[in-house]
């Protein structure tokens, strides 16, 4: 393979805090370019069910680009909870924290999605 490949690696720690590292891999050479931690004071959560029909997939994906253009987040990180959900998480400033989880939950009420959401 030629050029650079990028990895993101997900650790956790149960109910203490969750790192990304992201590490460029470049034939012999590893560079880890950054590390960065957030605990869940910082972060918001949204588990999300994983069998969701076509219609609901579509909501779904809508919600996490409007975080992102709306500037509340610039990346959604997403793991497995288990085999009925997935974690996503995301970290936004302490001042738009509050704004973010109000957009989330008018979100979630006006395209029904409280079966395929939840705000945690």
């Amino acid at each position: 393979m030629y050029g650079k490949m990028l990895l993101v690696f997900f650790l956790t720690v149960p109910g203490a805090a969750a790192a990304v590292l992201i590490a460029i891999f470049d034939r012999r050479i590893t560079t880890t370019l950054t590390y960065r931690s957030f605990t869940m004071e910082k972060a918001i959560q949204l588990k999300v069910r994983k069998d969701l029909d076509p219609h609901q997939q579509l909501t779904v994906i809508k919600l996490k680009g409007s975080l992102i253009s709306k500037g509340y987040t610039e990346i959604i990180h997403i793991l497995d909870q288990d085999e009925e959900y997935h974690l996503n998480t995301f970290e936004t400033d302490l001042e738009k924290r509050g704004e973010a989880r109000q957009y989330i939950t008018a979100f979630i009420d006006q395209e029904n999605l409280a079966d395929a959401i939840t705000l945690k």
